[in-house]
């Protein structure tokens, strides 16, 4: 081999395999099937819904407030002296009835000042008696040896006056004694509970000192504010006082007592004098009877003060309203209508009650529609979503697909192609 052949095959050899390989890559490349393009068909959101519902509603009109006595009143001795005796039902949360003693105090010192007021009374009054003797017969006398009129002082009308005056003041004192003894005993003056015990057995008080607190039994009351809507549509004018308890609107007022929910009836007797400045509010004063008798064996519990009950007022009556599931309210007042062509519609509708129950419209929804209940993150005006009712069955069945002839064109998978509107999810 020459030196120029070897040459050749140690250069160009190597290279015509590269170039081979080269052309082998180019020729597979050219040779194999394209990869078709496929146009992702996006999946419809799956919704709960539920009817919209027109019929006759009657409002109401929900508020809280807390249960308080409508009497309660503070014991205070108006004598002085020792305490000589307590009752057995004078204990914080005792019971008690109108004309119990609850408290009597030391009495021998008020006893000895009626003995002695008595006594007093006993002769002033014979002074009175020895004076009209005396009267009378110094009016004989003159008419027996006198000429003309008698002077007052001859009949001895001074002199019977004052014994008179002394008489009267006596039997004064008299009645201030007994009165001062009648307050050594401190009774109740109406059927109730204590509240506070404030003084006990042996200890000694003055005039004005606090015993205890004590409140009535016979009725409790629920103070209820109401903003000026609550007031329209409960149907409660501002400056409203009820003719009887019998005839004033129902409240009923409930809360969770003893592990289980309890409901009291109660009567809207009246409204307060004057708008609260703070929140701008009228509060309504509810009363419920018997608290702790009759109205607790009707619900199995009573009233007790200081309960924070939820109150429920029956307002006025609507011939025609759209009714909805409080779930369909998104924000302050939109719901989200599925239409039936499978697409989302946004309203905006005009709200007359929300409550934990329900949502009454006056506009925005019609009757026979269905709105969603359950969430949905991102819902905008037009976008596809899947209706099912409580069950989980379609609503519209045959629109729960995109047609794959609109997906390749490129086509928008909106009912509304203009459509930007938007609403937050409920969480």
């Amino acid at each position: 081999m020459s030196k120029t052949t070897g040459r050749f095959l140690l250069i160009g050899l190597p290279i015509l395999i590269i170039a081979g390989f080269i052309a082998l890559f180019v020729i597979l490349g050219a040779t194999q099937p394209r990869p078709e393009r496929e146009t992702p068909v996006p999946r419809p959101a799956a919704v709960f819904v539920a009817e919209a519902v027109q019929s006759p509603v009657r409002l109401l009109v929900s508020t809280q407030g807390e249960v308080s006595p409508v009497t309660q009143i503070g014991l205070v001795a108006q004598v002085s002296g020792r305490i000589a005796y307590v009752n057995p039902n004078f204990t914080q949360g005792g019971f008690f009835e109108e004309g119990d003693v609850l408290v009597r105090l030391e009495d021998e010192d008020y006893r000895l000042a009626v003995t002695r007021a008595e006594a007093l009374v006993t002769q002033r009054r014979q002074a009175l008696v020895r004076e009209e003797a005396e009267a009378e017969l110094a009016a004989e006398e003159w008419g027996a040896i006198g000429e003309g009129d008698a002077s007052a002082l001859t009949l001895r009308q001074p002199q019977l006056a004052d014994a008179r005056a002394q008489l009267a003041g006596a039997e004064a004192s008299l009645r201030e004694a007994r009165l001062a003894l009648a307050r050594t005993r401190i009774t109740a003056p109406f059927n109730g509970r204590v509240r506070e015990k404030l003084a006990d057995l042996g200890q000694y008080v003055g005039p004005g000192a606090r015993i205890g607190e004590i409140f009535s039994t016979d009725t409790a009351q629920v103070r209820l504010p109401f903003t000026d809507s609550e007031l329209g549509r409960a149907g409660i004018p501002v400056a409203f006082r009820a003719d009887s308890f019998e005839a004033a609107p129902v409240v009923t007022l409930g809360a969770n007592l003893a592990g289980a929910w309890r409901e009291w009836e109660g009567r809207i007797v009246r409204t307060d004098s004057s708008i609260d400045p703070q929140t701008r509010t009228l509060y309504a004063i509810a009363e419920v009877a018997d608290p702790f008798g009759a109205a607790a064996e009707a619900t199995g519990a009573p009233l007790a003060m200081g309960l924070f009950v939820e109150a429920r007022v029956p307002g006025r009556s609507l011939e025609t309203a759209i009714t909805l599931p409080r779930s369909a309210l998104r924000g302050a007042g939109q719901v989200l209508v599925a239409r039936p062509d499978g697409t989302l519609s946004v309203r905006t509708v005009e709200i007359v009650e929300s409550s934990p129950q329900r949502l009454v419209v006056a506009s925005g929804v019609e009757a026979g529609e269905f709105v969603v209940t359950s969430p949905l993150r991102g819902a905008a005006d037009g976008m596809r979503i899947r209706a099912l009712d409580s069950d989980g069955e379609p609503i519209f069945p045959g629109t729960e697909t995109v047609e794959p002839a609109a997906a390749e064109a490129g086509e928008p998978q909106t009912a509304n192609p203009d459509a930007n509107a938007s609403v937050a999810s409920a969480d």
